[in-house]
């Protein structure tokens, strides 16, 4: 039997937390027996919580931004980003398998001592013309990704230089950094592998007030997306279960 993937929510809107977990599971190919979900708005991470007992992790997105100042941070956000913060030591000392989906990028930033914030890369909602790196062709979890393809993406903050310690594995015109590793197993992504056309429509409709877009214009976003030819990024999602997958 194998271990579960441990899948950390960030979203406190139940709705759209539970269209990114079914969306995970989805295109992850796992069944919900498979993994253990946390939603961080609504329980704690455990602190006898190990990583023994699980395949691998995998972070979702979140309307929160960790360059916000702690003043500009809700309760809610400032929780989430502790917990998730708080595991991440042990992930990258041992290397464990993670997989950061949007928030993610900037969760592993920040533990990394990397350069996060919104002075440049921050990107509008729609999609992205992404490029796989030389490095990126070379690893497993872009195995079967075209070297160019389009991806959902819309993020306030962004990586604004490669930490020293990642190996840089998809680019974008409009943000460089949309997919780095640190290590051999901790990943992470600007854009949004689980995404589809009508899950962003979702998050469209529930976000269209918290400053991603001007409100207005959430009509033309959902048509845009409605139109876009996005499924390559689905494949990350599927390579990471499948590579990582262990046994108990």
């Amino acid at each position: 039997m194998p271990k579960p993937f441990l899948i950390l929510q960030l979203r406190p809107e139940a709705e759209a937390a539970d269209d990114e977990f079914a969306a995970i599971l989805r295109k992850g190919g796992m069944t919900e027996t498979e993994t253990r979900r946390i939603r961080l708005d609504q329980e704690r991470l455990p602190d006898a919580l190990s990583l023994d007992d699980f395949s691998g992790v995998i972070v979702g997105g979140g309307p929160g931004c960790v360059s916000d100042a702690p003043a500009d941070k809700s309760e809610i956000e400032a929780r989430i980003e502790a917990d998730v913060l708080s595991l991440m030591p042990r992930v990258t000392e041992r290397d464990f398998p993670f997989l950061g989906c949007c928030y993610g990028i900037g969760i592993m930033g920040k533990h990394l001592k990397g350069d996060v914030g919104k002075a440049r890369y921050g990107e509008p909602v729609g999609t992205s013309d992404c490029t796989v790196t030389e490095a990126g062709r070379a690893d497993p979890l872009l195995d079967g990704i075209p070297d160019r393809f389009e991806a959902f993406v819309g993020h306030k903050e962004a990586l604004q230089a490669l930490p020293e310690s990642c190996a840089h594995l998809v680019a974008s015109p409009a943000c460089p950094f949309q997919m780095v590793r640190h290590g051999q197993n901790v990943y992470a992504t600007q854009f949004h592998p689980e995404a589809d056309a009508a899950g962003f429509e979702t998050r469209i409709r529930i976000y269209r007030h918290r400053g991603y877009f001007p409100p207005e214009t959430a009509d033309d976003l959902v048509a845009m997306c409605r139109a876009a030819d996005v499924h390559a990024p689905e494949r990350i999602l599927r390579n990471f279960v499948d590579r990582y997958r262990a046994e108990v």
